[in-house]
């Protein structure tokens, strides 16, 4: 009786509540107001955590590294880039008239539009998303610095570009201005580009230098201008400069000018 006593009395205590007790607390449910209060806490994170939406007004001020090549808005031409006007579904090497690189032509001819998605991933490592591009710039890291620039270039590219973009605006005056006014020997050019194609590709190619070839004649002289004058600030370049003329000036633009990017 004793031995049936003290099984009893050990069943009453390992009742329902104690088992639970037993149970580790990761294995326990969750309460509906737990999971609730967790979820609201994700979703405020994840929206503190998102972009702000693009400012075109900022993407402005970023377009300012773009402009020494590239013209937008009304009446926009080509110059060292092309023009930026109707660029949001444009085919991609599509101007005419315009000396692209035959990678960004191949690239066009395979189907590449410009569009947000596109656009964001060429400005972010242009020579990654078109290997073999003339552009020199070497990539735009922030995610929000790219939609700031692309929210400006849509805003600003909603226009009508000039009517022949390829055709130079009517000179002004400027310090290379006679320059500008000779017709350069293309094969004089030639000779004096030994020293220019040791650091930069005759096949057009931005490797780390920037490229040269196909450059409107303005932008070229005015360019070496701004060496030879100290407006750009790199040694080896006003020292190439340095003892150049006019009329050498002009031959080079004349060379560098003729020659096709490959």
């Amino acid at each position: 009786m004793a031995g049936t006593r003290t099984q009893t009395k050990n069943r009453r205590t390992v009742g329902p509540h104690r088992l639970n007790r037993r149970v580790p607390a990761w294995h326990r449910p969750i309460s509906a107001f737990v999971l609730s209060f967790l979820c609201a806490l994700s979703a405020l994170m994840t929206s503190s955590l998102a972009e702000p939406p693009a400012d075109a007004e900022r993407g402005q001020k970023l377009y300012r590294a773009c402009k020494a090549c590239h013209e937008i808005g009304v009446d926009a031409r080509n110059g060292v880039g092309p023009h930026l006007d109707g660029l949001f579904g444009r085919t991609a090497g599509s101007i005419e008239n315009f000396k692209y690189s035959s990678a960004m032509r191949i690239r066009g001819g395979a189907g590449l539009e410009w569009t947000q998605e596109t656009l964001d991933a060429y400005l972010e490592k242009p020579r990654a998303f078109v290997g073999g591009t003339r552009m020199s710039y070497r990539g735009m890291k922030k995610q929000q610095d790219r939609d700031d620039l692309i929210a400006f270039l849509r805003k600003a590219s909603d226009r009508d570009p000039a009517a022949h973009p390829e055709i130079p605006k009517p000179a002004h005056p400027e310090i290379g201005a006679e320059a500008m006014a000779l017709t350069g020997d293309t094969d004089y050019g030639e000779y004096l580009s030994s020293e220019c194609v040791t650091c930069h590709q005759l096949s057009g190619r931005a490797d780390g230098i920037p490229s040269i070839i196909g450059w409107p004649k303005a932008a070229f002289i005015r360019a070496l201008f701004d060496y030879k004058t100290n407006v750009r600030s790199h040694q080896v370049m006003q020292n190439m400069t340095a003892n150049l003329g006019n009329e050498e000036i002009a031959a080079l633009a004349a060379y560098f000018g003729s020659i096709d990017p490959q």
